[in-house]
């Protein structure tokens, strides 16, 4: 059947090759330019139309699904500021190479600078955040022009999921009618059958590559690494669809070198954690000052530094670590580091890295595991890791022997005294379903993930926004992340990040996602006091900790959800035990509890942790004194810090 107007034709063309290029659904917010492509989209029995009120809620909602599944998730919105609220997503997207693609309605060509009503300037609107930019023609029937269409079509989708992922932008101009009104004369009967209704498949099939060393270049590398006596692999956050934990895996045992995990990593959690050597609570216990301690006449160097190995070679694969201590340690070995990246691009902000290898991660390792020879490495290098992570697992979970054996080296007995936010991550780690989704937000949430909640055996697909480390968008890439998966989901977010983004609870209903919420809410910004502006008062309380009062309970009856409230301030916890040990372990379980019952239950669930920032950021220096005594004794020095998100 011929479209009834040349809108319809060419709408209807780009939403079937998005169909053939493999997307399965789309993200639109409602408007009247874009009207065709919703249209389109609403009417294609192969696509999933997930519907959004707010197109910046909407954009962090497709980057979410894209960063669970790996694949691209179009966007659909009217001209205007609709278009500029994609843009923190679309950054966001960029950074941390997320398929992402956003089709942008538009007023006809004539009517930009013109003062036309919701009219702007929508021309590379995103400028060199993309990878692709098309401002497309004007809707025509004809054959060259609709065969243009699916091709570009088709670029778009392969640049979106290609090497260098990421987003890009389709600027989709429509004159009137938008709706499927019937134009007489505006289709002509004889067009081309592969023009109007495509082909068997894309229009254009792109066979998508992968980059890798050269045979020599891989053996060079393959026999740098089995040389190494002291090797490290440092995984950082991963790129959707993630690192192949096999792989990674089967390099760790060929080369006998520890692997440094991510939490977001995609290789902390899971089964291979049974037989690879992934260790996680390594920014407990590694400092700048650590580094360079065994090299010859360092007199400065400190007796914990003395006593402590560092790597020879490091292999760095994924994005920077969340870990800041990671980062600076790693700066200060001298080590050779080689960093991979598909897009040969670079990711090492303290510009210590010796390598740059631009190959696929995964298929690199499964490579170069089948290479490397006579690569067992130092058994007490790989001893070293180990002890550190089970002694730093020891004092945070409040063990007696580690904190009897830190008080005994120096600290007060209070030690690990009170319940702080790091206790609530383990807590909701300790709680969550096998298989899970966990998003966690920027700012302390995921650092103390990163701190605190070490290698597991359970399948927990973990996620972040660390691309440019917002807190913005965090309520809508989690739901996004679960409308693309079975997995049950759990997000553990900040207040002031719920705050931002509680509009995006709308797509718990609207879009079907069910979502165990857990907010840690220490009324304002409770990282502030990691930072040196704590010690200026005023302005610290109201222009950075930025205290609001709010109780969440509101937002979760406005969308359905059920709600629970745990108070974990330390006035509220001083009849729950005798000790302070007693109480956090007390709060803990009252937090694990609640979040066992969330997924027992059916629908959505809001969970808020009341804590005191200041107390927490207390506990959290006297714990990591407390490690880094157990590890490195008396003489352990430590340098705190963080940036803002």
């Amino acid at each position: 059947m011929t479209a009834p107007n040349r809108n319809v034709l060419w709408a209807n063309a780009l939403v079937d090759e998005l169909v053939a290029a493999g997307v399965d659904a789309v993200v639109a917010s409602p408007g009247s330019r874009s009207t065709p492509l919703t249209v389109a989209a609403a009417g294609h029995e192969e696509l999933t139309v997930f519907s959004q009120l707010d197109e910046r809620s909407a954009a962090y909602f497709a980057l979410g699904r894209a960063r669970r599944t790996g694949r691209v998730t179009p966007l659909i919105c009217t001209s205007g500021t609709a278009a500029a609220n994609y843009h923190p997503a679309v950054m966001e997207a960029s950074e941390a190479r997320v398929p992402l693609l956003a089709l942008t309605a538009d007023r006809p060509p004539e009517l930009r600078d013109s003062g036309a009503n919701q009219t702007a300037d929508q021309e590379k609107l995103y400028g060199d955040a993309v990878r692709f930019y098309k401002d497309l023609p004007e809707p025509a029937a004809n054959d060259r022009a609709l065969r243009s269409l699916r091709t570009t079509v088709a670029r778009a989708v392969a640049a979106a999921e290609g090497a260098d992922q990421g987003p890009v932008h389709l600027n989709v101009p429509f004159k009137k009618p938008l709706e499927p009104t019937p134009v007489p004369g505006d289709v002509p009967d004889d067009l081309p059958e592969a023009a109007e209704r495509g082909r068997d498949g894309p229009y254009v099939d792109v066979t998508a590559g992968a980059p890798e060393p050269g045979d020599d270049e891989l053996r060079a590398l393959a026999t740098e690494l089995g040389d190494a006596d002291r090797g490290l692999i440092v995984a950082g956050p991963a790129d959707p669809p993630g690192i192949d934990p096999e792989s990674v895996t089967a390099l760790a045992h060929a080369t006998g070198f520890p692997v440094l995990a991510d939490p977001l990593s995609g290789l902390r959690y899971g089964g291979h954690t049974r037989v690879a050597p992934v260790i996680g609570n390594y920014d407990a216990y590694l400092s700048a000052d650590l580094a360079g301690g065994r090299e010859e006449g360092d007199d400065n160097s400190t007796d914990a530094a003395r006593e402590w190995a560092d790597p020879d070679l490091v292999l760095r694969l994924g994005a920077s670590p969340t870990s800041k201590r990671l980062r600076k340690y790693l700066a200060e070995t001298g080590a050779d580091q080689y960093q991979v990246d598909p897009a040969g691009r670079w990711r090492e902000a303290e510009f210590a890295a010796t390598d740059l290898v631009v190959a696929e991660p995964s298929r690199l390792c499964a490579r170069l595991s089948r290479l490397v020879a006579g690569g067992s490495g130092d058994l007490d290098w790989r001893a070293q890791w180990e002890e550190a992570d089970r002694v730093a697992e020891a004092v945070h979970g409040r063990e007696a022997e580690e904190l009897d054996e830190a008080v005994a080296n120096g600290e007060s007995d209070s030690v690990g005294s009170g319940f702080h936010e790091g206790d609530a991550l383990r807590a909701v780690a300790s709680a969550l379903p096998d298989p899970v989704t966990l998003f966690v937000s920027n700012s302390m949430p995921v650092r103390d993930l990163d701190r605190f909640v070490g290698p597991t055996t359970a399948n927990v697909t973990a996620l972040g926004n660390r691309g440019v480390s917002g807190i913005d968008g965090i309520v809508s890439s989690a739901l996004g992340a679960g409308s693309g998966t079975t997995d049950d989901l759990t997000l553990v977010v900040g207040d002031i990040a719920l705050y931002h983004d509680s509009n995006g609870l709308l797509a718990v209903d609207r879009c079907d996602v069910d979502v165990t919420v857990v907010t840690v809410n220490n009324d304002g910004g409770g990282i502030f006091h990691k930072l040196p502006i704590e010690s200026f008062e005023p302005p610290f309380t109201e222009s950075f900790k930025t205290p609001h009062g709010l109780s969440f309970e509101p937002l979760a009856e406005l969308h359905g959800l059920e709600y629970a409230r745990i108070d974990a301030r330390p006035d509220a916890l001083a009849d729950r035990g005798e000790s302070p040990v007693e109480r956090a372990q007390a709060a803990a379980a009252d937090v694990a509890a609640a979040v066992s019952r969330a997924h027992e239950e059916e629908g959505s669930h809001l969970i808020e942790v009341d804590t005191d920032a200041e107390a927490s950021h207390r506990t959290r220096e006297r714990l990591a004194a407390a490690v880094e005594r157990a590890i490195h004794g008396e003489s352990a020095a430590r340098g705190e810090g963080a940036d803002s998100a």
